[in-house]
């Protein structure tokens, strides 16, 4: 026979009460675990700003998000990118590309490139596995890049690892679950 109040009490808590976790916590612990976390997150934001300034790029890398290079680059490839404004763009040189009133950057590679006397450089870009060039992702009129629409240049790739990213973009319950998974393995490894 069992009682009411006995039902549950000998269930392991797994470490999921965070708010007695705290409590029990003292000043300096509460202060030591907050200035970890801040490290944690100011190392991350150091480290993707050094990268920012030794690439030249404002976004050193970048996850191929369509089959439209196929079969340079697959969906899911992660690029690293270089953007020195020195180097000149050629013919044949995969870029990375932000066109105004599009959020999401675009990879594909340079097809045509226009050079003036006075420096001045207008190129045309087209996908690989696409069948005509991009002007039709263009803003309506324009009819070539120029290098201030370049965001970097791909320098090397990791094939398939920036699917991790694809994934929680396209379900976002697998983010909020991956995160959950995460959280429960730092709270049962500080159990024990």
């Amino acid at each position: 026979m069992v009682r009411a109040g006995a039902v549950g009490t000998h269930l392991p808590s797994f470490g999921l009460d965070i708010f007695g976790d705290l409590r029990k916590m003292n000043k300096r612990q509460l202060y030591y675990q907050v200035l970890n976390f801040a490290m944690i997150v100011s190392s991350a934001l150091m480290i993707w700003k050094g990268l920012i300034v030794l690439t030249g790029s404002e976004s050193p890398i970048v996850v191929v998000l369509s089959g439209s290079m196929e079969p340079a680059f697959h969906r899911g490839d992660l690029l690293f990118l270089t953007n020195f404004r020195e180097d000149p763009i050629r013919a044949g040189e995969i870029v990375v590309f932000k066109v105004e009133g599009r959020d999401i950057p675009i990879v594909h590679r340079v097809i045509k490139v226009h050079e003036k006397d006075n420096g001045d450089i207008k190129f045309l870009t087209k996908g690989d596995n696409n069948e005509v060039d991009d002007r039709g992702l263009y803003k309506e009129g324009q009819n070539w890049l120029e290098k201030k629409d370049v965001v970097g240049r791909a320098r090397g790739f990791l094939p398939y690892v920036g699917m991790v990213t694809i994934i929680m973009n396209d379900y976002p319950k697998f983010k909020y679950a991956l995160l959950a998974i995460m959280g429960a393995y730092v709270l049962l490894k500080r159990e024990s």
